[in-house]
């Protein structure tokens, strides 16, 4: 079974950056599309970013598209979510998610794409 440990989050004031990691561990992830979802208090978890396994396509939502870039190193096992010109909505719980293997980035924007799941790091943006 994998193990997904995300770490980088904190506090931030509003217009900063933050660069959230996703180590995996237990088996590669090499083939696996992989995603980035975020849950705020009081509202249903979204999703943020999507990477294919190559890293040749991404997906992003609306809300962060522009300011955010998800990333992979396939020889490290590990995702990354380069955050930028951080707002106060974009405070939240992030996750690092496992989706299946060569999952077209158009379908992994659902969280039934993803069969693992990281803890979670918080992020917060003070404004």
């Amino acid at each position: 079974q994998v193990q997904l440990v995300e770490s980088g989050g904190g506090l931030v004031q509003a217009g900063g950056s933050l660069r959230l990691s996703c180590a995996a561990s237990g088996r590669t992830l090499s083939r696996n599309t992989m995603g980035w979802f975020r849950q705020a208090p009081g509202k249903e978890r979204e999703f943020v970013a999507c990477i294919n396994w190559s890293g040749g396509s991404t997906r992003y939502a609306d809300s962060v598209k522009g300011r955010f870039a998800i990333s992979r190193d396939n020889a490290k096992n590990t995702v990354y979510l380069q955050m930028n010109s951080l707002k106060a909505e974009d405070t939240a719980v992030y996750y690092c998610a496992a989706g299946r293997e060569y999952t077209p980035t158009y379908y992994a924007t659902l969280a039934g794409q993803y069969d693992d799941w990281g803890q979670g790091t918080q992020v917060t943006v003070s404004s």
